[in-house]
């Protein structure tokens, strides 16, 4: 079959150097509006061909690797698609992404969420190996067609995926408080020690924990600024919550509760248990 990649940056990127060592995958199509990442995609062979968004339409598979966003703008150039080109997003969010596909393509539409990435961005982020025993996330297939998602799923497989199926309100909800909450707190992390006198001197101290906790920080603001918004009620929800607990670390600090602040402290060491 012939794959259309819309995006060719890190996630899509990776994607078509991933596929096209399937034997699924006959050819290898990509687009991006950006003409840099489209030349740069051609030298780098993370697609065989630059073709026109026309052209990714007659694809037998469409994957939209864009911002968030972006993904709801190019649905409805999509209409009129054939029956049997099958439509993936790879989105962070799944909620407004599924309420804005129009009627006549929901048949068609898979909405994917694949559970990977890195801080970086762009062509030159991509790797072969980015999905390679991660989960993928498919939300409301109820909606999909089973010719189309079972092409989804055959794909995923074949790039080395574990698939979950999930309500999308739920996956947002569940994804406020694994992805998009500690891109907030990196965020903020950063900005705090921007903020300071003199950041280059305090920097000179960091060591493991300020650099793992700060990665995040080095994200696409555009991409991660359009996930916050399409995720706005349960990300503020996360928020408060991290909050309050926040809070209740620094009312032990300030009252010197010691073996409290210990007791609080050896609580969150059991969510490594889980994981």
């Amino acid at each position: 079959m012939t794959v259309g990649i819309v995006g060719l940056g890190l996630i899509g990127g990776s994607l078509g150097l991933a596929l096209q060592s399937t034997k699924l995958v006959s050819k290898v199509l990509g687009y991006d509006h950006n003409l840099t990442n489209c030349e740069d995609a051609l030298e780098l062979k993370l697609i065989n061909e630059i073709v026109s968004f026309n052209e990714i339409k007659k694809c037998d598979i469409i994957f939209l690797a864009i911002p968030v966003e972006a993904i709801i703008q190019t649905l409805g150039s999509l209409e009129g698609i054939d029956k049997n080109t099958t439509i993936v997003d790879l989105g962070s969010t799944k909620g407004e992404i599924i309420k804005s596909i129009p009627s006549s393509i929901r048949s068609n539409f898979v909405a994917a969420h694949p559970m990977t990435g890195t801080e970086k961005f762009g062509p030159h982020a991509a790797f072969k190996t980015l999905y390679q025993d991660k989960i993928v996330v498919f939300c409301d297939t109820k909606d999909s067609s089973d010719f189309h998602k079972d092409r989804a799923i055959q794909i995923f497989s074949h790039i080395g995926m574990k698939i979950v199926f999930m309500d999308g309100e739920a996956h947002d909800r569940h994804a406020s408080f694994i992805s998009h909450l500690p891109h907030a707190i990196s965020y903020a992390l950063a900005n705090s020690v921007i903020g300071q006198e003199d950041p280059k001197r305090i920097l000179l101290l960091a060591a493991g924990g300020f650099e793992s906790m700060s990665r995040l920080a080095k994200s696409s603001p555009t991409m991660w600024s359009e996930i916050f918004k399409q995720n706005r009620k349960n990300l503020l929800t996360s928020l408060e919550l991290f909050e309050k607990e926040l809070s209740t670390c620094k009312e032990m600090i300030k009252d010197e509760k010691w073996s409290e602040l210990e007791n609080w402290m050896g609580d969150a060491t059991t969510l490594h248990k889980i994981l």
